[in-house]
């Protein structure tokens, strides 16, 4: 990392570099929601729970919201996979309302989905289940390593990137075709 690299990633993009050794992190494309001197966490928003939309995860809840069944639940990472969590705009905050970066927000209370069941919520969001975490000093760690490259700000666009594409459209952000990289490095 140069010396202008920011020290804390919080609203910014974690993408896994191909070849990482975690299968956990195949095409990851981690929005860093909290990163600090006491660690870091973020959510995958590129890879889907496969079979499962969120108007099927809302039912389990008792909220009805037929019109969600098309909408993905990511697989935040591999920590706590019981536990929801959903990045949204800014534009609404509940209970425990996070602020990630300028233009996002991090919730993991009820109220965010009846929100948005009842047409109240966020105006965009994206929901997901576990996270990806890293106790103090370890993403700082692993970032001296091949593993990990830092993309800029959450896009504003993310939640209605379809969630294949996230990862790809985020190197693209960067100015980096991601058909490019290789996951081995060569010898001369």
């Amino acid at each position: 990392m140069g010396a202008d690299a920011p020290r804390f990633y919080g609203g910014r993009m974690l993408l896994a570099m191909p070849g990482m050794a975690d299968s956990n992190f195949n095409r990851a494309a981690i929005a860093m929601c909290i990163h600090d001197e006491h660690g870091a966490l973020g959510l995958d928003v590129g890879n889907a729970v496969e079979g499962l939309a969120l108007g099927e995860l809302m039912a389990g809840f008792g909220i009805e919201a037929k019109e969600l069944e098309h909408v993905p639940v990511m697989c935040g990472g591999p920590v706590d996979p019981q536990r929801g969590f959903v990045l949204h705009s800014n534009d609404w905050s509940g209970q425990d309302f996070i602020a990630v970066g300028g233009d996002w927000g991090l919730s993991g209370s009820m109220d965010v989905l009846k929100a948005i069941a009842a047409g109240g919520g966020p105006s965009r969001y994206i929901v997901a289940l576990g996270y990806s975490g890293w106790a103090a000093g370890q993403l700082e760690f692993e970032m001296t390593r091949h593993g990990w490259f830092l993309g800029g700000e959450i896009p504003d666009t993310l939640a209605v990137t379809t969630p294949g594409r996230r990862w790809d459209e985020c190197f693209a952000a960067c100015g980096v075709d991601a058909r490019l990289l290789a996951g081995d490095a060569g010898q001369a």
